[in-house]
């Protein structure tokens, strides 16, 4: 007897569709599954056959011939094991509904037959209701993440034993209640400007960086406080739209890192790999093709410390994401397009020993030494971050000072009023921030008069500033205008903008 039941994969951040078919004939007794499985699919054939077991019903001793259809398409994963246990119970006639080839079912199993989470389940949520499916049974524990699809009844079961009984009509069930997104301060931040003492200057770059999304490299000694004013910055990011909040929950559900309690990320996420990290760990990859750290701080920041100490071809890597808010990941089981849109927040000593360029403290290094140890970062990875700032350390009287430093609350303020006049000039379009603009819309919103035009030709000139520089400047400037609410870019905002590039004092 032959059964169909209908199952979703994932292809990257995409969800495809499974057709689950069993047919059970007369015969010797085997079982087998079919249709370019991974090992983890053709595990499930233990999974199954106990969780059926153990839910009271008998595995057909019969020639089992399972079909994950369309069978050129790479499987993975134990999100078909419920699927695949349903239509053996159906086939067997152990298992009588009417209504069974109406929903997509995904689910892990249990040897006793209870109902596990699965990975990626959002993406496929959405992926099967664009593709016009609005009834799945999925287990309880992906609850959270469902609640906030609309337009779909979701069914959330425990056991596979609670599934059959509800298929066949001996049990009732209402759908999950759809729960109405609310964004919130996330729990983790813990930094506040409040407590840096100092560092005007350093402060001033990091809120026009957050306001118009732009890259940032901090360069100083150690205990200048780089580090710490980086774990400031969570502190003053706006607050997430509901659809970035999806987009970036969907990556952290596939990539298995996704709390399920809360189901849907409410806060941008903020990720600092160790320098240690690997290019796959970074960019993404590995035999499932994972999204790595930089998919992973999509809509947020990805803040790397040290930045030298990371393998140069690593850090090459981040061209295609910085220039595009992409990255591509090709390996055997295919090539995968993430989102990798994400703030880089940089940091780094000037020399080996951290001292060059100190007001209290003498550099021990060789020339050589500081140069072999610039010349560690490209010029065309460097050309791509927007802001270079010196962090110096902070004197005793200033540390020791015990006036109030102003709050980050007073910051964000700022900066979620330059984010709405942002989000006024790109209504209608997918930017958000300027640092993503395209040329077109520099040459409408980044205009120059003639007096701040002649600044920007001396600079071009005497700096050899690149094409690429000569935008990003632009940008920055852009943003420093809307942060004091001006129309159009004046002379101070484009001669701060060019003050932080930063562009001849280490060479870079």
């Amino acid at each position: 007897m032959f059964s169909k039941i209908k199952s979703f994969g994932l292809l990257g951040l995409n969800g495809i569709q499974i057709d689950v078919e069993v047919d059970q004939n007369k015969g010797l007794p085997s079982y087998d599954i079919v249709g370019l499985g991974d090992i983890a699919v053709k595990e499930s054939k233990e999974r199954v056959r106990s969780a059926i077991k153990n839910s009271g019903f008998t595995f057909p001793v019969q020639k089992i011939t399972v079909n994950l259809a369309p069978a050129n398409v790479k499987k993975s994963g134990p999100v078909f094991d419920l699927a695949i246990a349903v239509a053996i119970l159906l086939s067997s006639g152990s298992l009588k509904s009417k209504t069974a080839e109406k929903f997509v079912i995904l689910g892990e199993l249990g040897l006793d037959g209870k109902i596990k989470s699965v990975t990626g389940l959002l993406p496929m949520l959405i992926s099967a209701r664009e593709q016009g499916f609005t009834k799945f049974i999925i287990p309880k524990s992906n609850e959270n993440e469902a609640s906030y699809i609309e337009g779909v009844e979701v069914y959330v079961f425990e056991t596979l034993g609670d599934v059959c009984a509800f298929l066949s009509g001996t049990l009732l069930a209402e759908p999950i209640i759809n729960r109405k997104w609310i964004g919130e301060v996330s729990d983790k931040i813990t930094e506040n400007f409040s407590r840096v003492k100092g560092q005007k200057i350093a402060k001033r770059a990091i809120e026009i960086a957050v306001a118009g999304g732009h890259n940032i490299l901090m360069v100083g000694p150690p205990g200048a406080g780089k580090t710490m004013i980086a774990r400031c910055i969570p502190s003053i990011m706006p607050d997430m739209t509901f659809e970035e909040a999806l987009e970036t929950t969907k990556i952290h559900s596939v990539a298995g890192t996704l709390d399920l309690k809360k189901g849907v990320l409410s806060s941008r996420p903020f990720r600092s790999p160790h320098h240690t990290a690997s290019t796959v760990a970074l960019t993404g990859g590995g035999k499932d093709a994972k999204p790595g750290e930089v998919s992973l701080a999509s809509n947020g920041v990805l803040f790397l410390d040290e930045l030298p100490e990371y393998q140069r071809t690593t850090l090459e890597t981040l061209r295609q994401p910085l220039e595009d808010g992409v990255i591509t990941v090709s390996r055997a089981s295919g090539t995968f397009e993430y989102p990798a849109s994400f703030m880089l927040v940089a940091s780094m000593n000037p020399c080996p020993c951290g001292n060059y360029g100190a007001k209290d403290m003498t550099c021990t290094c060789s020339p050589s030494a500081i140069q072999s140890y610039l010349k560690r970062l490209s010029g065309p990875l460097l050309d791509r971050i927007d802001l270079k700032i010196d962090v110096e350390r902070v004197d005793f009287l200033e540390l020791s000072a015990r006036s109030n430093e102003e709050s980050s609350e007073d910051i964000k303020k700022r900066v979620d009023k330059a984010r709405k006049i942002q989000n006024e000039r790109f209504k209608g379009t997918k930017i958000h921030t300027n640092s993503k603009m395209t040329s077109k819309m520099i040459n409408e919103h980044c205009g120059l008069d003639s007096a701040t035009e002649n600044i920007m030709k001396l600079a071009f000139e005497k700096y050899h500033i690149s094409a690429r520089g000569y935008t990003r400047i632009l940008k920055v400037a852009r943003t420093i205008a809307d942060l004091d609410d001006a129309e159009n870019i004046q002379i101070n905002h484009l001669t701060e903008a060019l003050a932080y590039r930063n562009i001849d004092k280490y060479q870079m």
